[in-house]
């Protein structure tokens, strides 16, 4: 049903880029990076002369003319931070994108909070944000939106007129139809998402799950990826996102010698370590993993005092209410299994709740023999390539990793497993620990030759190239297409939008 494209860096990357985030990173040594995508963008922008804009963290109200906080210099590219309009940056961040869209996304319908307001502030700051982006805006410009926070920003954009360009990433998942419809205006986001010239997915399953839901609840028509809709043709495809492998590897390798990574390794005393890097949310699989620790522990004692776990649980969206609650539940357990096999000297869990700049991450990566990555669900999960870039090729660990990151299309000879199955979770974990250095040799090696062929620098080339296909061959439809009538709940204008109506 869909394609993955893979068209090459053919040194088409459009001279003015613009990529757009909700988050962003600055190439700071000391900065703790929280999250993926912000880690992922940011050698890319560096390198290839885009424009980077995003939010700066902070709000304020409507009366200011500029609404650009800060705008820096980043390598060959640039850093824009923008403040958000403080009426509407609760119910847009903390409500619709993190209490909607996000659970949906990792299929936990479940824990959908979202009310007609959150919707509202969400419309509005991608509007707000689509007029503030006019101000980078050129003939040659194109525009790359990044992941869930964005969905409506190119029908936006297309709204003020602009015909450049425009390509989505999602960096989560995209679930099954029914868990979509479970999402507050799931029709008018998805409709508003086929302004985009290319939509770009983490694996097939993602891709085709959005196609089904095309064909299903609008019925619109497929072919070979691309889909007709009023706004003209819209192409879906894969690109699996990448890490930069060799940068990475050097970073591990000198590492090893950094304070903190020093006093990790003379604290062991000769046990074996494994690690979890995470930010603290559900769908990280952090309870189920805790608990395949301890019941490892459980059934081989033997193992007492030779390995421990280091898990970084980097706190995130405190204020959410299922947030606040896993932080309380997880520390609990974390203390309950390290009292049940503690001893005076030596504890199995190391647990911190803060994050950590990406030098110290490589060394610590670097000193543990296990990589623990299981999340529950996924989009790709790039903790889990920045452990196998920092290996000692000489001595590599080993990791275990859930079937379900999208990381596990392509990291084939990682120890498999399923997160939900806390016994096969702790034998994965055991079995790691165990693992003769020839095997791991082996797996190892297989996993790099993977990250070699798809780093962050191919995937950047490979959309930008697709992008400007995609808008090419829409350009030279335009004319082809039939009339389409606009849907009546379609567009929506939302409080405080250009046309001052208020949804109720």
């Amino acid at each position: 049903m869909n394609e993955r494209l893979s068209t090459g860096n053919k040194g088409r990357t459009p001279v003015n880029l613009v990529v757009v985030s909700n988050r962003v990173a600055r190439a700071r040594a000391n900065e703790p990076l929280t999250g993926g995508l912000a880690a992922a963008l940011l050698p890319v922008v560096e390198k290839s002369g885009a424009i980077w804009v995003g939010s700066s963290g902070r709000v304020r109200d409507g009366f200011h003319k500029d609404t650009f906080a800060e705008v820096e210099a980043m390598g060959a590219g640039a850093l824009a931070l923008l403040d958000l309009p403080a009426a509407h940056y609760g119910g847009y961040y903390e409500g619709f994108a993190n209490s909607a869209l996000w659970p949906a996304l990792h299929s936990r319908s479940d824990l959908i909070r979202a009310s007609q307001d959150d919707y509202q502030s969400y419309r509005e700051v991608n509007a707000f944000m689509a007029r503030a982006l006019m101000r980078f805006r050129k003939p040659d410009t194109a525009f790359w939106i990044q992941d869930y926070h964005f969905l409506a920003l190119g029908a936006e954009l297309r709204d003020l007129g602009v015909r450049n360009p425009i390509g989505f990433f999602l960096h989560t998942p995209w679930p099954a139809r029914a868990v979509v419809g479970a999402v507050p205006h799931h029709r008018e986001l998805v409709e508003a998402m086929l302004a985009y010239d290319l939509i770009g997915f983490q694996t097939d399953d993602d891709c085709e799950n959005f196609l089904s839901y095309l064909q299903s609840e609008l019925g619109l028509k497929i072919d070979d990826g691309v889909v007709t809709s009023r706004y003209g043709k819209s192409r879906c495809a894969v690109f699996p996102i990448g890490i930069d492998v060799e940068k990475f590897a050097v970073q591990a390798a000198k590492a090893i010698t950094h304070p903190d990574v020093s006093r990790l390794r003379r604290s062991l005393n000769g046990e074996q370590l494994a690690i979890g890097v995470d930010r603290l949310d559900y769908s990280k699989g952090l309870v189920n993993r805790i608990n395949a620790f301890d019941r490892m522990l459980a059934l081989q004692p033997e193992l007492k005092r030779s390995v421990s776990l280091l898990q970084i649980a980097t706190p995130s969206r405190g204020t959410i209410e299922a947030y606040g609650n896993l932080q309380s539940e997880l520390a609990k357990l974390v203390s309950d299994v390290n009292g049940r096999h503690g001893e005076a000297d030596w504890m199995p869990i190391r647990y911190l709740n803060r994050g950590f700049n990406q030098t110290v991450l490589a060394g610590l990566y670097r000193t543990a023999r296990v990589g623990v990555v299981t999340p529950l669900h996924d989009g790709m999960n790039l903790v889990a390539k920045e452990y196998v870039a920092a290996q000692n090729p000489a001595d590599p660990g080993v990791l275990v990793l859930s079937k379900f990151a999208g990381a596990a299309n392509e990291l084939q000879t990682a120890l498999l497993v399923n997160p939900h199955e806390i016994d096969g979770m702790s034998r994965g974990i055991a079995t790691a620990f165990a693992m003769p250095l020839t095997e791991r040799r082996m797996r190892w090696e297989a996993m790099m030759r993977k990250l070699r062929a798809g780093t962050i620098q191919q995937w950047f080339a490979d959309f930008s190239d697709a992008l400007q296909d995609a808008h090419a061959s829409n350009k030279e439809s335009a004319g082809e297409l039939p009339a389409v009538e606009s849907p009546k709940s379609w567009p929506l204008h939302v409080v405080g939008s250009r046309s001052g109506a208020r949804v109720h």
